[in-house]
C-alpha cells in the first residue's frame, strides 16, 4: 500500500521514521512519499520536501516566509492528488497538517490518520472541530488525551509514547562508563554532572541558558561540572554568542552536540526547558527543574491564566496530573529560584528521592515500549478493512 506522511520538524522526523519502520514490518509492500527529514529518508525513498524549508515558528518568521510556506502547501496537495496514496499520515505540525487534512477529506482521496495529536488541550481547543471533520483516526502518545477527546465525543487510540521506546532502546545498548564518556568529551571524570537542556530554538536558548548557567554556578565549587546538551540545529557559534554575555569569572559550560541521551545517562540533575526533554530526563531518572523564562513574565503569567487550558507546562506533570517536577515559568524563572530548587534535587537534597519515586508512577502511566508498532498495526488493519 502507499503511505503519504507529513512531518514538519525534527521531532516529527524522528517519530515518523520510527512509524515508517514499523509500517514496513506490517506491510512488506509499503511505498512512501513524504514531507520530512533525514531520519525518514534513511527508512525509505520518497522524500519530496525537507521540513527545514517549511518549518517556521512564530508570527514574524511565518509572515516573512509565507510565500514559501504556501508554495510548499500547494505542492504537497498536488503531490497527494497525483500519487493517490492509500492514506495520508500527519505527524503533529497542526498549522500545516490540518489544512492538508481538510483538502484530502474534501477531495475524498483516502483516509487521513493523525499520529501525535496537536496539543489542543493546551490552547486552540477550537481545532477539535477540524479534527472531528477531517481526521479518520487519531493516534495519541499522551494518556491524558484520551479523556480530553472523550469529553469532545471523539474516540482516539492511545498507542503509548515513542519517547519510552527511544529511551528504552538506548538504555538497553549503552554501556559507556563515566570515565570513558568524560575522556571522549573533554570532561573531568571525577566531577559529577549537572545537565542543562535549554531548548531547541534560538529564542529559548537566548532566554534560558545564561540564567541556567548562573544558577548552577555555585555548585561548581562543590565538585560539579556544567554540561549543555546542544540542540541539533544550533551551532556552537550561537552558544558562544549567548555565553559571552556572562561575567568573566563565570566558568563556561561544555557544549555537547548529538549526545543528549549519553549526557543524561551520566547526570546527577538537570535544568530543562519544557517539551519532550522533560519526559526524556524523567525516563533517565534524572531529577530536574523545569525552567522557562519569558520576557514580560508577570504579564505572561496573567495571560496564561486566560489563554492556556492546563495547569502545567511540563509533560511530566501533565501525565501525572500533579506537580512532580518544579516548574519555574516567566518571572519565576530567575537565578535565585532556580538555584534553590536545584539544590533540593541534587544528591542529599530534600526533594530528590520523592521525585525519583514519582518518576516510577510516570513510567506506569506512559506504559510499555511499542508505540510505533501499535500505531502501525492499527493503521494497516484499518486500511485493509477500508
Amino acid at each position: 500500500m502507499k503511505y503519504f506522511l507529513i512531518a514538519g520538524e525534527a521531532s516529527g522526523d524522528l517519530h515518523a521514521a520510527n512509524l515508517m519502520r514499523a509500517i514496513k514490518e506490517e506491510d512488506a509492500e509499503a511505498e512512501f512519499q513524504y514531507y520530512g527529514g533525514d531520519l525518514m529518508q534513511r527508512e525509505a525513498e520518497g522524500l519530496l520536501v525537507h521540513y527545514k524549508t517549511i518549518a517556521y515558528m512564530g508570527i514574524i518568521p511565518v509572515l516573512k516566509h509565507l510565500p514559501q510556506i504556501l508554495r510548499g502547501m500547494k505542492n504537497c496537495k498536488d503531490a497527494i492528488l497525483n500519487w493517490r496514496p492509500d492514506c495520508v499520515i500527519l505527524v503533529d505540525y497542526p498549522g500545516f497538517n490540518l489544512d492538508i487534512a481538510k483538502f484530502v477529506h474534501s477531495c475524498g482521496i483516502c483516509p487521513v490518520y493523525y499520529y501525535i495529536s496537536p496539543k489542543i488541550w493546551a490552547w486552540k481547543e477550537h481545532r477539535i472541530h477540524s479534527i472531528r471533520r477531517y481526521i479518520d483516526r487519531l493516534f495519541s502518545i499522551l494518556p491524558f488525551e484520551v479523556d480530553f477527546f472523550k469529553r469532545h465525543n471523539y474516540d482516539i487510540s492511545y498507542v503509548g509514547n515513542p519517547t519510552v521506546d527511544e529511551v528504552a532502546a538506548f538504555r538497553e545498548t549503552y554501556t559507556e562508563t563515566l570515565p570513558a564518556f568524560a575522556a571522549k568529551h573533554g570532561l573531568e571524570a571525577e566531577k559529577s554532572i549537572i545537565a542543562l537542556l535549554s531548548g531547541s530554538r534560538r529564542q529559548e536558548i537566548k532566554d534560558n541558558l545564561r540564567r541556567m548557567v548562573l544558577a548552577a554556578q555555585p555548585f561548581v565549587k562543590d565538585g560539579y561540572q556544567i554540561v549543555v546538551a546542544g540542540a541539533p540545529s544550533i551551532t556552537d557559534d550561537y552558544y558562544t554568542q549567548v555565553l559571552d554575555r556572562l561575567p568573566d569569572e563565570v566558568v563556561r559550560p561544555t557544549i555537547l552536540h548529538n549526545a543528549t541521551y549519553e549526557l543524561l545517562s551520566h547526570s546527577k540533575a538537570a535544568l530543562v526547558t519544557s517539551g519532550t526533554a522533560t519526559l526524556e530526563t524523567a525516563l533517565f531518572n534524572v531529577p530536574q527543574v523545569v525552567c522557562y523564562y519569558i520576557v514580560m513574565g508577570r504579564f505572561f503569567s496573567l495571560l496564561r491564566q486566560l489563554v492556556l487550558k492546563v495547569k502545567y507546562i511540563s509533560l511530566v506533570n501533565l501525565v501525572c496530573d500533579r506537580e512532580v517536577v518544579t516548574e519555574l515559568v516567566a518571572h519565576e524563572m530567575n537565578v535565585p529560584n532556580v538555584q534553590q530548587h536545584l539544590a533540593d534535587i541534587l544528591p542529599g537534597g530534600r526533594h530528590r528521592e520523592k521525585m525519583l519515586q514519582d518518576y516510577r508512577d510516570l513510567s506506569d502511566r506512559l506504559g510499555a515500549p511499542g508505540a510505533p508498532q501499535r500505531a502501525a498495526h492499527e493503521i494497516v488493519e484499518l486500511l485493509r478493512q477500508h
